[in-house]
C-alpha cells in the first residue's frame, strides 16, 4: 500500500536514508513535554532538557508534596533564564487515582497464581497477602472476573514491577484476588486501575482544587491536564473553577483521556476541551491491543480537524533504563507525529528515568525525521475542506501563515493555528 500522506522521492533509494540529516533552520514542531522528578529537578539537568528540546514542563502532583514542586518549578525558572529557551508549565491533577497505600516502602512480592486481597483499611500493613487502598467503594464496583493492575507504572505486558489481578470473590468491603504474573512493588504508592470499570470519585478532586487553587495560581500554570477526563462536564466544571481564580482565566485544559468511559464520550470533551491527552498507558490496558492503534489514529485525526493540539504519551518506556528505545519505539514515535500529534509526553522517562536529557534529544530527532516526510500540502488541503467557506478571520490569517510558509517556499512547517498556544 502507497503512503500517499508522505513525501518520498520516487524512485525512493534506500541507500539515501544512511546519509546524514540535513541540518533545518527550523527545530522540529512537535512539541516535547517533560516531566519533572527525582532525575530531571536540579538546575544543570533542567537546562539540558531545554536545549534538547522540552518546551512544556510537566507537574504531576499524584506524588510530593507542593513546597518540592516549587522548588522544582524555582529550578525551571533559573534554567530558562540561564538558557534563553522559553518553557510552559503544566500541572497534572490526580483526579480519581486508585492507589495502593505502602506506608512502609518495603518491597512486596507477588506470586503468580496465588491470592492478595485489596482492602479499604488503610491501617493494614501492604503484604504479600493484603494491600490497603485508598477507596471505600471498590467491592460495590467489581464483581469475580474482573481485571484490576497494580504498579508504580501499571502493566505494560513485559516489566516485573506492575501485577495483574483477576478478582476471584468479594468479601464485604475487601476485593479478594487471583495474582496472574509475578511482579514485586517496589515503593510507597501505587497506582491501581480497574479495567473497564466506572469509578464513582469526582473527576477534579479537593485535593486537586486545593493545589491549583495555591499552587497552581501563585504560578499561573499554562496548562492544566485533567486526568481521568469521561464527560465533557468534567471539563466545564474544571473551567468554571479556573475562572474563578483571577490570573488562571486563561489557562488551558487538556482533557486526559485514560480509560473507556472518556473514549466513550470524546467527541463531546473534544468540543470542550482545549486540547486532548491521549494517555496510553492506562487506555492501553482497558482496550484490546489490536484496537489501540485504531484508538490513536481515530482521535488524532478528530482533534487535527477541529484545530485542537493532540499530545501522546508512553512512547519510549524502554529509555527510562536505557540509552537507546526499541525499533519498535522508534517507530512508534514517528507514526505518532505522521498521525497528527502536536506533541510528546515523556513520564517516567524523565522523572525517573536513568537518561532524561537523551530521551528527550532522541524522540526530538525522530520527530524531525518525521515532519520532514509529512505532506504538508495534503493536509493543509484536507483541513481548509473540512473549514469550509467562508473562513472566519481567525482562520483566514492562520490559512495564509501557513501557505507563506509552505512547502513550495522551501520550509516544511506544519501550523494549524490552535498550536499559536501551544508553541
Amino acid at each position: 500500500m502507497h503512503s500517499n500522506h508522505l513525501l518520498l522521492e520516487e524512485p525512493i533509494r534506500m541507500a539515501s536514508i544512511l546519509e546524514p540529516s540535513k541540518p533545518s533552520f527550523f527545530p522540529a514542531m512537535t512539541k516535547i513535554v517533560g516531566t519533572l522528578g527525582p532525575r530531571s529537578r536540579s538546575v544543570e539537568v533542567i537546562s539540558s532538557c531545554l536545549k534538547a528540546g522540552m518546551s512544556v514542563a510537566r507537574f504531576d502532583f499524584s506524588w510530593g508534596n507542593p513546597e518540592y514542586h516549587q522548588e522544582t518549578l524555582e529550578n525551571l525558572k533559573a534554567a530558562v533564564k540561564s538558557t534563553k529557551k522559553l518553557c510552559a508549565v503544566m500541572l497534572d491533577t490526580v483526579g480519581p487515582e486508585l492507589q495502593v497505600i505502602n506506608r512502609s516502602e518495603k518491597s512486596i512480592s507477588l506470586q503468580a497464581d496465588g491470592l492478595v486481597v485489596l482492602t479499604p483499611d488503610q491501617e493494614q500493613e501492604a503484604s504479600s497477602e493484603v494491600l490497603p487502598i485508598n477507596f471505600d467503594g471498590l467491592s460495590e464496583a467489581v464483581k469475580p472476573g474482573d481485571t484490576i493492575f497494580v504498579g508504580q507504572y501499571l502493566f505494560t505486558g513485559s516489566e516485573t514491577t506492575s501485577v495483574w489481578l483477576e478478582v476471584s470473590e468479594v468479601k464485604g468491603r475487601d476485593v479478594v484476588c487471583v495474582i496472574k504474573n509475578t511482579a514485586t512493588l517496589a515503593g510507597s504508592l501505587f497506582t491501581m486501575h480497574a479495567s473497564q470499570i466506572r469509578i464513582k470519585l469526582p473527576t477534579l478532586s479537593d485535593k486537586d482544587k486545593e493545589v491549583i487553587g495555591t499552587w497552581g495560581a501563585q504560578n499561573k500554570i499554562d496548562f492544566l491536564s485533567l486526568s481521568y477526563t469521561r464527560h465533557a462536564e468534567d471539563v466545564r466544571q474544571a473551567r468554571e473553577f479556573l475562572s474563578k481564580l483571577g490570573d488562571l482565566y486563561q489557562t488551558q485544559i487538556f482533557a486526559k483521556i485514560e480509560n473507556v468511559e472518556g473514549l466513550t464520550h470524546f467527541d463531546e470533551i473534544l468540543q470542550e476541551a482545549d486540547g486532548i491527552i491521549l494517555s496510553r498507558g492506562n487506555l492501553g490496558i482497558d482496550l484490546p491491543p489490536e484496537k489501540v492503534f485504531l484508538f490513536q489514529k481515530a482521535a488524532l485525526y478528530k482533534c487535527n480537524l477541529a484545530g485542537k493540539p493532540a499530545v501522546c504519551t508512553r512512547v519510549v518506556d524502554s529509555m527510562t533504563d536505557n540509552l537507546r528505545p526499541t525499533r519498535a519505539e522508534a517507530t512508534d514515535v514517528a507514526n505518532a507525529v505522521l498521525d497528527g500529534s502536536d506533541a510528546i509526553l515523556l513520564g517516567a522517562e524523565t522523572l525517573r528515568g536513568l537518561y532524561p536529557v537523551e530521551t528527550i534529544s532522541t524522540v526530538g530527532k525522530i520527530c524531525a525525521e518525521a515532519e520532514k516526510v509529512f505532506n504538508q500540502d495534503l493536509y493543509f488541503k484536507k483541513t481548509v475542506k473540512h473549514v469550509g467557506e467562508p473562513m472566519s478571520h481567525l482562520e483566514s490569517i492562520a490559512s495564509s501563515a501557513v501557505l507563506l510558509f509552505s512547502p513550495k517556499y522551501g520550509c516544511i512547517i506544519r501550523l494549524v493555528y490552535s498550536d499559536f498556544s501551544f508553541c
